[in-house]
């Protein structure tokens, strides 16, 4: 994979205050880190540390687990079928259920 200087040149980085627990150094600095990878539209955020540059390497550890994540061929996916027993009892099912609501309904005006 790529060093972290050539994954941030294809990032936008955006830095923001962290907020949450912390206090007064998490509410004044900007040590929130956002890290965009333009070509896939990725996005992770580290805001744990109290510094930037530690924050910055954590997001980019995140970035690194994510696009190899991504990049991971997906299983495919095995059809199943319904089986036929099983496909008859929700007929009958509906059927039944048909029926009782046949039932409820008032007599029409011919039927009186």
């Amino acid at each position: 994979m790529s060093s972290d200087e050539e994954l941030l040149a294809e990032c936008r980085v955006d830095t923001f205050r962290a907020g949450g627990k912390g206090g007064q150094h998490q509410n004044t600095t900007e040590s929130g880190v956002r890290l965009t990878h333009l070509p896939t539209g990725v996005v992770v955020t580290a805001r744990e540390e109290r510094s930037q540059h530690r924050n910055k390497s954590v997001a980019l550890e995140r970035l690194r687990e994510r696009l190899l994540e991504r990049d991971k061929p997906r299983p495919r996916r095995v059809r199943t079928r319904v089986p036929a027993r099983e496909k008859r009892a929700r007929l009958d099912d509906k059927r039944r259920r048909s029926r009782k609501k046949k039932l409820r309904r008032p007599p029409r005006a011919d039927e009186t």
